[in-house]
Formats: structure tokens, C-alpha cells, sequence
């Protein structure tokens, strides 16, 4: 590796504790080195060796610092994406990038101006589920897509007190998992022609949206994306039906958990789904089904292709410019579900 870069995290809530520290610190050629949090004592317990400060200005202000990596609620990415894009630093931003179209891309100007690299952490573009299905997709083997259904539930009946469900800007889940399953459509499909959308609060209690269930509409195919705090026992997460064969997929990649767990990508297991997919066909009259085996997940290489973006030797792994199209889908969501009216894009 040419040259080691220094990066540093603000946030270490749920984002930065599970996904953002551990990743950064098992990528080679980033040496993860500051925090900015609210909760020191909780960075000191697990980073010992890491510098710790409260405030995310004299981290963001340090000069040794190559990156900074934006891990904290959703309506504070903008401003403080916006100050480290000043200080000259290169920048990831968790998803969903920000809580509006304009501060996307005002923060995409900025970031051309400052000539530095400004990445959105979709890291589910790695799935290992989502990987088999891209690789399904481009080899043809399910023929034309007509409709693809993708869905991200969960079961928790009860609100809790934080921000991803309060009452706040860019709170609930249409924001929290809806850029998941959005980016991941617009990875393989592109832009929809329009949006149509329900978005509701469906737990006793509910502060923000808690199900979500929109259509994104092509002129071959329809995406049908949902998500949901009262799905228990579950739903497939992939549903996709081609010209030639159908693709399902059951269960939750499972690289989270195994964060969660403790694990990083240099184990031995790391990013083995065991959960079943199967690939479902016709022989003539008569079907057939056969299991698909599943490439590992490989949410490390979203921080190597930052590593090597910022180093000039390969291409932005999550531009900025594409967490605006996201952002158009999210809006377009949410006005449509105001109007029960289709939204065109």
C-alpha cells in the first residue's frame, strides 16, 4: 500500500460502534485513529489506543486527518459533511446521506469545489444475497425482470426512546432502512419513471413511520420495496420473477449480527449466509428448482474502494451523486404518500 490513511469517526452510536469502527480498523491501508462521540467511555472501553474528543469540530480540524467518516443522526450529516468538505478532509457519510434533495446536492458542489472524495456508506450493496442476485441478473439466466420485490422487516412491537424513532427530521424507518432497499433497485434498475407510496405508523405509541411500502414504476417492471416493525417470523427478502425464472431468497444477510458479534472480515467465517435461495425454472411443462449458492458478504470492500478512491487508483465505490438519486426516491415516496397520487420522477 503507497501510502496509509488516517481516518477518523464522529459518531459511535448504533452505525458507529457496529459497522463503521470495526471496518475501518480491519481495512489495510487505514489506520483509524480519532472519535468523536457523546460517549467517550464507550470508545475508550472498546479503542483503547484512539483518541477521544466530545466535540466533532476539533476533530474535524485536525490536521492530520485524511478522512472523516459521518456516523451520526440524520439531520446533522449535512452540516457536519459540509464542514469537513472545508477543512479539506474526504468524507463518508452514512446513508441516507442527508434529509433532503437540496443539502445532497449542495454537499455534491461542495465536494467537486474542495476536489476530495465524499462516498455514501451503502454497505448492502455487499450482501452476499444481493451479490448472487446482481451476478443472476447480468448473466440472464432469469430472463427480463418484471418485478422484483425486495423487503427489510423486523419485529419490534415496542418504541423505543431514540432518535432513529422519534418525531425529528429524517427519523423513522422509511429513512433508517428505506435507503437500503432503495439503493440497492437503483443499482440494478436506475431511475424509475414515478413513485407510488404508503407509509404509515403502525405500533401503539409510534412517534415516525414504522411501515413502508413503495413502488418504484419502470415501463417493463415494477420494484416493490417494503419494510416493517411487525413482521415476525418473516418474509422473503428477495421475490424476483424474469422471463425465464423466478429468484427467492429468505433471511437477512448475515454480516450485521456478526459485527454485532464481535467478528471482523478477517475471519474465518465472516460473511457466510447459510440462509436458502433458490433458483425456480421450467423444463418445458415441467418445474424446476435448484439451490443458488451464495458468494460471502463483503462489506470490507466498500472501505477498500474508499481507501483506493481517495488514493486515485480506483473509481468512488458509493459516489455522492448517486445518494441524490436515492434522495429523489425517498421524497418522491413521501410526497406520494401524502397524496395517494403517483409521483413522477
Amino acid at each position: 500500500m503507497p501510502q496509509t490513511l488516517r481516518v477518523g469517526l464522529i459518531g459511535y452510536g448504533y452505525a458507529g460502534k457496529t459497522f463503521h469502527a470495526p471496518l475501518i480498523a480491519a481495512t489495510p491501508g487505514l489506520d483509524f485513529v480519532a472519535v468523536a462521540s457523546s460517549r467517550p467511555a464507550d470508545v475508550i472501553a472498546d479503542w483503547p489506543d484512539v483518541a477521544v474528543k466530545t466535540d466533532p469540530a476539533a476533530l474535524i480540524t485536525r490536521p492530520d486527518l485524511d478522512v472523516v467518516v459521518i456516523a451520526t443522526p440524520n439531520d446533522t450529516h449535512a452540516p457536519l459533511a459540509r464542514a469537513a468538505l472545508a477543512a479539506g478532509k474526504h468524507v463518508v457519510v452514512d446513508k441516507p446521506f442527508t434529509v433532503t434533495v437540496a443539502e445532497a446536492e449542495e454537499l455534491v458542489a461542495a465536494a467537486q469545489s474542495a476536489g476530495r472524495v465524499l462516498s455514501v456508506f451503502q454497505n448492502r450493496r455487499w450482501d452476499a444475497d444481493f451479490l448472487a442476485l446482481k451476478a443472476l441478473i447480468a448473466s440472464g439466466r432469469l430472463g427480463r425482470i418484471t418485478e422484483f420485490t425486495s423487503r427489510f422487516d423486523r419485529y419490534r412491537p415496542q418504541v423505543r426512546q431514540r432518535w432513529r424513532e422519534g418525531a425529528g427530521p429524517g427519523a423513522g424507518l422509511w429513512y433508517d432502512l428505506g435507503p437500503h432497499v432503495i439503493d440497492q433497485a437503483l443499482d440494478l434498475f436506475g431511475m424509475p419513471q414515478a413513485v407510488s407510496a404508503e407509509l404509515a405508523i403502525r405500533r401503539d405509541g409510534g412517534l415516525s413511520v414504522d411501515d413502508a411500502l413503495v413502488v418504484l414504476h419502470y415501463p417493463d417492471k415494477r420494484a416493490v420495496l417494503g419494510a416493517s416493525m411487525l413482521v415476525s417470523g418473516g418474509t422473503p427478502r428477495f421475490l424476483v420473477h424474469g422471463t425465464a425464472a423466478s429468484f427467492i431468497k429468505h433471511g437477512l444477510d448475515g454480516q450485521e449480527d456478526q459485527l454485532k458479534a464481535g467478528f471482523d472480515p478477517r475471519h474465518a467465517d465472516w460473511g457466510i449466509d447459510a440462509n436458502a435461495a433458490t433458483l425456480f425454472s421450467h423444463d418445458g411443462d415441467t418445474p424446476r428448482n435448484e439451490p443458488v449458492t451464495l458468494p460471502r458478504g463483503a462489506y470490507q470492500d466498500y472501505y477498500a474502494g474508499v481507501r483506493d478512491a481517495v488514493l486515485g487508483i480506483a473509481a468512488n465505490p458509493v459516489p455522492a451523486t448517486e445518494a441524490v438519486r436515492s434522495m429523489r426516491v425517498i421524497e418522491a415516496a413521501v410526497r406520494a404518500a401524502k397524496t395517494g397520487k403517483r409521483e413522477k420522477l
